[in-house]
Parts: C-alpha cells; sequence; structure tokens
C-alpha cells in the first residue's frame, strides 16, 4: 500500500516556493502562514510541523535564495581565467545582487529592513565572513598558480578581498565606476593585485 504521507524534501522544496512568490507578491509583513499553506497545497498544521513560526519560514527562503545566488556566482567566475579577471566580474555580479530593484533579496532587505533582519538571522553582519569563505577557494588557486605570493595567509587574504569589493561594488566615489569593467579593471590590476603579488612585509 502506498504512503500518503508527502515526503519532506519535495514537500519542504514547495512550502519554500510558495513562501518565496508569496514575498515577491506582498512582502514579508503581509504575507502570512495560511497564506503559504494554501499556495502550496498543504494543511497549516502540517506548515508548521516544518516552520514553527512565520520568522523561520521567512529565514529559509531567504538561505535559500541566498545559496542559490553564491551557487550561480560560482558557476560564473570558474569559468573565468586569471584571479585578476574573476575579482572584475566579483565586483558586477556583487552590484547584481544588491543594486537590482528587482532583486527579491535586495527589494525585501531594502523595503522592510527591520523584518528582513529578523529573519535573515545575522544579516549584514555575516556578509563579510560569507564572502571571504566564498572567495578563500579563488585566493588559494590564485597562490597555487603564482598570481598571489605564497607568503599571504590564505583567510586574511580572502577577507581582504571580500572587503575591497563590498568597498568597491557599494561605495560611491570619483575615480573609479564600478559598473564600468575596464574602469574596475584597472584599478584592480593597478592596486590590488601588485599588492597580493608582493610578498607580505611583515
Amino acid at each position: 500500500m502506498q504512503s500518503t504521507t508527502p515526503r519532506v524534501g519535495s514537500t519542504t522544496d514547495r512550502m519554500l516556493d510558495a513562501a518565496e512568490s508569496l514575498l515577491a507578491d506582498k512582502g514579508i509583513r503581509a504575507t502570512t502562514m495560511q497564506q503559504v499553506a494554501d499556495v502550496a497545497g498543504v494543511s497549516r498544521a502540517w506548515l508548521y510541523r516544518h516552520f514553527p513560526d512565520k520568522q523561520t519560514m521567512v529565514g529559509a527562503t531567504i538561505v535559500r535564495l541566498n545559496e542559490a545566488f553564491w551557487a550561480n556566482a560560482r558557476t560564473e567566475l570558474d569559468a573565468i581565467e586569471g584571479f585578476a579577471e574573476q575579482l572584475v566580474a566579483g565586483v558586477r555580479i556583487g552590484r547584481g545582487a544588491y543594486d537590482d530593484p528587482g532583486a527579491l533579496l535586495l527589494r525585501l532587505r531594502t523595503t522592510e529592513p527591520d523584518e528582513f533582519a529578523a529573519c535573515a538571522g545575522v544579516g549584514v553582519a555575516g556578509l563579510v565572513p560569507d564572502l571571504a569563505a566564498f572567495w578563500r577557494p579563488y585566493v588559494v588557486a590564485a597562490i597555487d598558480g603564482g598570481e598571489v605570493d605564497a607568503g599571504h595567509d590564505v583567510d586574511t587574504t580572502s577577507e581582504w578581498v571580500a572587503r575591497v569589493l563590498i568597498s568597491l561594488g557599494t561605495v560611491p566615489g570619483t575615480t573609479i565606476d564600478p559598473d564600468d569593467q575596464d574602469s574596475v579593471r584597472h584599478y584592480i590590476e593597478s592596486f590590488v593585485m601588485p599588492g597580493l603579488h608582493e610578498h607580505p612585509h611583515v
């Protein structure tokens, strides 16, 4: 006899799909657990078995959106040859994530910042460590390939790269246009890469 109990993976995905759709349409405040259950085609009781409250459910949706973004970013960067070009692309990818008004994460972050921060947990506080961890394998590959001097500490360098890219992508200036790849490339090749190529002075 076939079980009528929904499979956990597919049911959870369906619930998160429903939550994502409603968040895009209504935002965090206006989305209710009942609406998510209705769209997902499950009972509210079954929804609460997976997510004990709305904050947990929205948080899980935000995490999934973030994971999808970083997975796509990694796929794009893996196809680019050379650490400098990867950094140039990193600025563009980062601006696409946070400066595109159509991006759901950006809309939620900017229109409902308090609700977003509460549901996302650490929120922006986790941005630098997360971005440093993302760039770590690329730093290791650059060291192995001779583009970055082997005397640089991998973790420290990864965090420095993260901070530089955040600054380039989000802080306005008069000498660089973050939306112009040639401008970003000139900056990275003139200032970032020479520092990484040299042996650190300690």
